[in-house]
């Protein structure tokens, strides 16, 4: 029993030298890490944008907004988070059932390689195996007895490497577990601490919406002169928008009445071409082809803004938490970039519009039957008739020096006179 015993320990120390010293990395615990890299990466970066200079109701309601956002980002870091947890969570409940059986198959080829064993022990001798051999009655009986012999000696082989290799899945199986356990741990650490920062952000903001509170007759001064401004900008938006429109409708039946002169037959009734309302596009073939386009990138498209960002006003109407009677309606959104920042097109067009509104630049570039609205910039590096590229720089975003280097981009996206919410179509 000993020398059995001594036989086996032998025989695995042997075929255990070359098992791996490593298992391969876990492909799951990559790809979530790559898909929580980029939105970590903004986090981290966009914690630079939130304010520290708050002296007027101007600038403290500024504060709030890129506050807010930020608290927006850590929430949905947060959920993403959480998310990755239960993908974690998942796997180790499949990789341990994967490694129970796999030990379990393991076991019981080594106890079918032990019986092997005692059966080669007791049958160890060349004498042996030569006098099974010999002993036959028949030369055809002493030919099936050597194949026996030598068929068993390849199982006993087989048996062997089929232990090896069965030793080499548990290990594997093993390291995939533990990364998989790394990784969780990893993952909680992480969600305390930015849960942390968020009761942080969520306290800072509490306080600021209190001061806020206390100074509500200058708030509501401040919050009617945005209104002013923003309207005062919108209208002559709309103004431009119905000029593309007709230009864009002037351009199509031009089109078509040169199609027509072409194609049309002398017997054919004279009379005037139709013409489409003026509340729509009526788009030739190159606007129909780019608005297909554009329609079929929709939340694919770029932030219009480089670098770091915070959304922090989003598209219609809402009220701002713990403020009362504060009450905002955007046509689009508000990004705050770094000081320097570029505004960049999302999408190939041509630019319709670059006008001058209390001192700062706005573009419109229209992607067919799509208009998409930059505003806010203190440099403009594009003329009307331009045409653009995608990602396409168009001049740097304005930063207010009177309220540390505030730096936001307005951004609206229209489909002929339809308003869209732009988060919507650009990818995050």
């Amino acid at each position: 029993m000993k020398l059995r015993l001594l036989l086996l320990v032998c025989l695995f120390g042997c075929l255990g030298g070359s098992m791996p010293t490593r298992a391969q990395s876990n492909a799951l615990i990559k790809e979530l890490e790559s898909k929580r890299g980029t939105l970590q990466k903004q986090i981290n970066e966009s914690e630079r944008l939130l304010s520290t200079t708050k002296k007027n109701v101007s600038s403290r309601l500024g504060a709030l907004s890129t506050l807010s956002g930020q608290i927006e980002e850590r929430r949905r870091y947060l959920h993403r988070l959480s998310s990755d947890l239960l993908v974690v969570n998942r796997e180790l409940t499949t990789l341990q059932r994967q490694y129970n059986q796999l030990q379990a198959e393991l076991t019981l080829k080594k106890k079918r390689y032990e019986a092997s064993v005692q059966f080669l022990y007791k049958h160890r001798s060349i004498q042996d195996k030569l006098l099974f051999i010999l002993s036959a009655n028949t030369l055809a009986q002493t030919y099936r007895r050597l194949r026996y012999v030598r068929e068993y000696a390849d199982f006993q082989r087989m048996q062997g490497e089929e232990i090896v290799e069965k030793q080499h899945e548990v290990q594997r199986k093993q390291t995939e577990l533990e990364q998989v356990k790394s990784a969780k741990a990893t993952l909680l650490k992480t969600r305390e601490a930015e849960q942390q920062k968020l009761e942080g952000e969520e306290k800072e903001q509490r306080a600021l919406v209190d001061v806020l509170r206390r100074q509500q007759r200058s708030l509501q001064q401040e919050i009617n002169k945005q209104r002013r401004e923003a309207q005062q900008l919108n209208n002559r938006i709309d103004r431009l928008v119905a000029e593309e429109i007709e230009k864009a409708r002037r351009r199509a039946a031009e089109e078509a009445r040169k199609e027509a002169k072409t194609t049309k037959s002398p017997d054919a009734p004279k009379g005037k071409m139709p013409v489409a309302p003026l509340e729509t596009f009526t788009l030739n073939k190159a606007d129909r082809e780019l608005s297909g386009t554009f329609l079929s990138n929709r939340g694919r498209l770029p932030v219009p803004i480089t670098g770091t960002y915070l959304i922090t006003s989003h598209y219609g109407q809402y009220l701002v938490a713990g403020l009362r009677n504060v009450k905002l309606d955007n046509k689009g959104i508000d990004i705050q970039g770094r000081p320097g920042a570029q505004a960049r097109a999302i999408f190939n067009g041509k630019v319709a519009a670059v006008f001058k509104l209390n001192g700062l630049y706005n573009i419109l570039i229209r992607h067919g039957n799509y208009i998409s609205v930059y505003c806010n910039l203190s440099v403009a590096t594009v003329k009307q008739g331009d045409t653009v590229t995608t990602r396409q720089s168009l001049g740097t975003i304005f930063s207010d020096a009177t309220d540390n280097n505030r730096t936001v981009l307005h951004f609206q996206l229209r489909k002929e006179k339809e308003k869209l919410n732009p988060e919507l179509w650009i990818e995050r």
